[in-house]
């Protein structure tokens, strides 16, 4: 029984599967995030009702701004759109490194909510879907719990049965088999997302990849079970004593190496867009009319989208 035990427990070192140990490689908060991270002033890709703006226009207009390690981006909540002009200004970052084995732990005060918002904390390969990505943090129209999904080309699935304690959305993470959804995972507790996440007073998000798998991690502000070098943004971290992740996503039917290049971090915020613009989706959510209508005409409703981040800290 013991040499059994021995061949287990080698075994899912070998794996990955307890986790280990990183050094931080970097720590940004407040004002820094201006210097490692890029406004990417493009047309939003998911077609959202959006105008993502430059650094300098996001800082003239407060729509990125810094107090301290308060680091804020926001939407646009005062002016009323045209119909026939851009979309409402909001705020797309990217990060200037990329990044492979590593682990990123996120210190969240506050995230977007509202009708119409679609906010998300992810990463991304430079050749999408071929360079794959991971969505950390995302959901739309206020709707909890977070959900933490995989987008890949073909070749990539997981298991049915696997150790997490988040529920299966999907298996397949080929986004041209599954119309984009990708192979998700629901977060077990409201308070991962929205309005119930700012209510607690946000939390910590933590993500590790390897190349034996993927695993997402959600503590709120409160919760007894946060790990001490999560809370306190340590030098050196321990994942093999962060317990059982909420996503986690093993490689035995999909090569984390072949599926997942460099990867960019991203912060944004698009509103309506394929996702929450969805008529089923925007009316499921309780939110009337349709998407495009409301974010046009309804500035005020976006006072609270917004993000307010106390710091990220990356390790590797």
């Amino acid at each position: 029984m013991l040499a059994s035990r021995t061949i287990l427990f080698l075994a899912s070192l070998a794996s990955g599967a307890l986790g280990a140990s990183y050094t931080q490689s970097d720590s940004h908060t407040g004002d820094g995030f201006l210097k490692s991270f890029a406004h990417e002033a493009i047309s939003d890709p998911t077609h959202g009702r959006v105008n993502y703006v430059d650094q300098a226009t996001a800082l003239a207009k407060n729509l990125t701004f810094s107090s301290g390690d308060h680091f804020v981006i926001r939407a646009d909540h005062t002016t009323k759109l045209s119909a026939s002009g851009p979309g409402r200004n909001s705020v797309r970052l990217q990060s200037n490194k990329k990044y492979t084995t590593h682990v990123t732990v996120w210190n969240i005060r506050h995230m977007p909510v509202g009708c119409g918002t679609w906010p998300a904390v992810w990463e991304v390969g430079s050749n999408w879907p071929n360079g794959g990505e991971i969505d950390i943090l995302e959901g739309v129209n206020d709707v909890s719990p977070n959900q933490a999904t995989l987008h890949t080309n073909s070749g990539c699935s997981m298991p049915a049965s696997r150790s997490q304690t988040g529920s299966s959305t999907g298996n397949n993470c080929d986004v041209a088999a599954t119309n984009n959804a990708g192979c998700g995972v629901k977060a077990p507790s409201s308070n991962s997302y929205g309005s119930a996440f700012n209510s607690a007073g946000g939390g910590w998000y933590a993500m590790e990849r390897t190349n034996s798998f993927i695993k997402i991690w959600f503590w709120s502000r409160n919760s007894g079970s946060v790990p001490s070098d999560v809370k306190n943004g340590a030098t050196t971290i321990n994942t093999s004593n962060w317990g059982t992740p909420f996503a986690y996503f093993p490689s035995q039917s999909c090569s984390i190496s072949d599926h997942f290049d460099e990867h960019n971090l991203i912060i944004n915020l698009t509103l309506c867009g394929d996702w929450a613009g969805q008529s089923s989706v925007f009316n499921g959510a309780g939110c009337s009319g349709d998407c495009v209508s409301y974010v046009n005409n309804n500035p005020s409703a976006f006072t609270n989208a917004y993000f307010d981040i106390q710091w990220l800290k990356i390790y590797q």
